[in-house]
């Protein structure tokens, strides 16, 4: 999110607060990040690989990178070699969890029943 939206009180570019949460939330990664935190609490960097193997080394790092700069992932290294880098939701990013469990419930519910089987 673009540094001078961080604060919503001086912003006047959203009609709404949703539309800062669908900001934070937005792209087709990070969701699916946040949720995999949700189920494992902490991930390491190629276990994020093993779970979301469509996803480029790259791209891994540019919505991590993101997640930490909205405050929503923390970021662990260990000082090893190689080094071991760990994440896991910050308090910020615990509260968006009944959100996703949410969404993972009326997306089951819409597959079910709007999907052909």
């Amino acid at each position: 999110m673009p540094h001078d939206r961080k604060n919503k009180i001086s912003c006047n570019n959203y009609e709404c607060e949703i539309e800062v949460t669908l900001e934070v939330l937005s792209g087709k990664w990070k969701s699916l990040i946040l949720w995999h935190l949700c189920q494992h609490k902490v991930i390491r960097f190629n276990e994020f690989r093993r779970l979301i193997p469509k996803i480029t080394q790259k791209m891994l790092t540019q919505q991590l990178r993101n997640l930490e700069e909205n405050e929503l992932v923390n970021r662990t290294v260990y000082d090893e070699t190689p080094p071991v880098v760990e994440y896991s939701l910050t308090n910020l990013g615990k509260q968006l969890v009944p959100i996703l469990e949410k969404m993972d419930e009326w997306g089951k519910k819409y597959v079910n029943s709007h999907i052909p089987h």
